[in-house]
């Protein structure tokens, strides 16, 4: 199996500057997902071959370092840790589980936590801002959403949150830290937590922790989901000088939308990307300025959406699996 591997040199993205970077990754089978570490000098990519490879990243030189095993069906995704923590790679998989591991030396890893509380499939996993702690969400296909946070004496904490989706839930995401919040939320003047969850029974949810330890969840859309499908991924933007909170949702009704929280005391709401999918969206992904959207499709194609000053979204980029490299989108 191949990865292609985008690399831009500018997050306002001159597409003219990128570079398309190709290498085969030796996994024996589909490859579900593929996340760089914080410093994007290590490659971790997940497969149905049941294993998970972890490359050394040097320019456009990709060097196995390690492959690593434990599952016992297709792994779904992986996460990076922040490296406050370590070097920490956590994975989910079609087996229920999901495993932390460690690289404790150079090129030497190994499993640290093994969570197995879920009835099935494991499909999601994030790491919350550090600024927490190291706290891990997972999203299940039982319906249910499990939050691990790491104690002091080494053991973890699991949090058992119902999603309220008896289908399945599909993907989870957090909120930055710099997410909005009621002041009078929090009096020590941290904000309170926050993920969203996209799940089969077609809805967009937000969920947020309160001082008594109790998840609250919100409905985006109310009972009339805007999404008539399961809803595969969601991804919550970054906020570092954004004037609001946005959150992208994708679906299998070959749809992707943007929901906005411009005010505290407002309510969310979505606009659709303008354009039609001509296949089930199953993947989105933000920049780390939060300026930039990655939308990936059943078509093999992976296209970059930006939103223009007058507040439109317009597509700037547009990547083929076929490995033609980055094609601009022109603007008259």
């Amino acid at each position: 199996n191949v990865v292609h591997r985008k690399k831009n040199h500018s997050e306002d993205i001159s597409m003219a500057a990128s570079a398309l970077v190709t290498f085969d990754t030796q996994h024996d089978d589909m490859i579900h997902d593929a996340q760089l570490d914080y410093y994007s000098r290590k490659l971790a990519t997940a497969s149905s071959d049941r294993t998970i490879k972890v490359w050394d990243v040097q320019g456009k030189v990709y060097t196995l370092a390690a492959t690593l095993t434990g599952h016992e069906g297709p792994v779904w995704q992986v996460a990076w840790a922040h490296p406050k923590f370590g070097v920490l790679l956590a994975s989910c998989s079609y087996d229920g589980k999901v495993l932390i591991h460690r690289e404790s030396q150079t090129g030497v890893w190994s499993p640290i936590h093994s969570h197995c509380v879920h009835e099935s499939s494991v499909n999601s996993v994030a790491w919350a801002p550090h600024e927490y702690g190291l706290v891990l969400g997972c999203a299940s296909a039982d319906g249910k959403v499990s939050v691990l946070t790491h104690q002091e004496d080494d053991t973890w904490l699991t949090e058992p949150v119902d999603d309220g989706s008896r289908l399945g839930c599909n993907a989870i995401s957090w909120a930055p830290v710099t997410a909005q919040t009621n002041p009078q939320a929090d009096p020590a003047g941290k904000p309170p937590m926050k993920f969203v969850t996209g799940s089969c029974d077609n809805n967009v949810r937000i969920w947020q922790r309160d001082e008594a330890g109790k998840w609250t969840p919100k409905t985006l859309g109310g009972e009339n989901s805007p999404h008539t499908d399961w809803v595969r991924d969601v991804a919550w933007a970054p906020t570092s000088g954004m004037p609001s909170d946005m959150i992208a949702s994708c679906s299998e009704d070959c749809t992707v939308l943007i929901w906005t929280l411009s005010q505290v005391s407002g309510e969310w709401e979505h606009t659709r990307l303008p354009t039609s999918f001509d296949t089930p969206v199953w993947r989105v992904s933000w920049s780390i300025t939060g300026n930039l959207l990655a939308v990936s499709s059943g078509d093999h194609k992976v296209s970059l959406w930006k939103q223009s000053l007058a507040g439109q979204w317009e597509q700037v980029s547009e990547v083929s699996e076929a490995g033609l490299g980055p094609q601009e989108t022109p603007h008259y």
